[in-house]
């Protein structure tokens, strides 16, 4: 399946001050950008035909792929001046990266790049921001079995912060956890059919439109993980996940878990491999 990836936007509040272009998705955790890892995720479990709806930054993210070092990340023997990799990233990927506006919505950029998805019945979403150890092929099994237009994956609550219950006299009776509430966040991880096109209208929203309008015709449904899921919108976020990395703690790294790479084809010229 085709993967389509929201990686155009400002990212401000990630740029704690800094007058740099890097948008989000650019962002490093350990070695490689968030996008990397995202993309890392999807073609574990078998997608890999990425879509990049660019925006803001975007030669920051095309320079990455197209000057890829695969030496980076994979084990290599370098003999007589050649490069011969023991596994691979990206080099069964393909890419199609395409600009679809500095201030679009989510939304108007899936409409931008529909022709991209050839009329595939389902594709996956996400926001290229976010990691998670979610099971990918039982979100997509269980949705393929529905008849909905829609799925999303959603989460507990992230917040630290406490609900209080206060009374009409100001006494508290009680005091709860956010994240105990019986509510459920966007987690994105989106598994959509083409009929989303049909509830998005030019410059609207993914959720707040498609998926809003797929709701109340009883065509969205949910998946729900109380799994590993993180979201990187703040410097101090990133640098929990970078930490983690480090010290080995990185539970969203499924090709890691359950098994190496792909194995290299033979022997490659020098030490980069790059996307078409």
């Amino acid at each position: 399946m085709k993967v389509v990836l929201f990686c155009g936007g400002y990212g401000l509040r990630m740029r704690n001050g800094s007058p740099d272009d890097i948008p989000k998705p650019m962002a490093m955790v350990g070695p490689r950008p968030l996008i990397w890892h995202v993309m890392r995720y999807y073609a574990h479990y078998g997608h890999t035909e990425f879509i990049l709806c660019l925006g803001y930054g975007a030669h920051h993210i095309k320079n990455f792929f197209l000057t890829y070092e695969e030496t980076t990340s994979n084990d290599f023997v370098l003999h007589n001046g050649r490069t011969e990799l023991l596994s691979t990233d990206i080099a069964d990927w393909k890419i199609t990266f395409v600009q679809t506006g500095i201030e679009s919505p989510i939304g108007e950029r899936l409409r931008r790049v529909r022709h991209h998805l050839d009329g595939d019945e389902m594709f996956l979403a996400n926001y290229a921001d976010v990691l998670t150890d979610a099971p990918l092929p039982e979100m997509i099994d269980r949705f393929a079995r529905r008849d909905a237009g829609a799925s999303m994956t959603v989460v507990p609550p992230q917040s630290s912060f406490h609900c209080v219950d206060l009374a009409e006299n100001g006494l508290v009776g009680g005091i709860t956890a956010v994240s105990e509430l019986p509510l459920w966040e966007n987690g994105g991880y989106f598994v959509l059919r083409q009929e989303i096109f049909d509830h998005i209208p030019e410059d609207g929203d993914l959720v707040a439109d498609g998926c809003a309008e797929l709701a109340k015709r009883g065509r969205l449904v949910a998946y729900q993980h109380r799994g590993f899921w993180k979201p990187t919108d703040t410097v101090k976020e990133r640098a929990a996940l970078d930490t983690a990395y480090a010290r080995g703690d990185r539970p969203w790294a499924v090709w890691e878990r359950d098994g190496a790479g792909t194995a290299a084809a033979g022997s490659r010229d020098g030490a980069e491999a790059r996307t078409a």
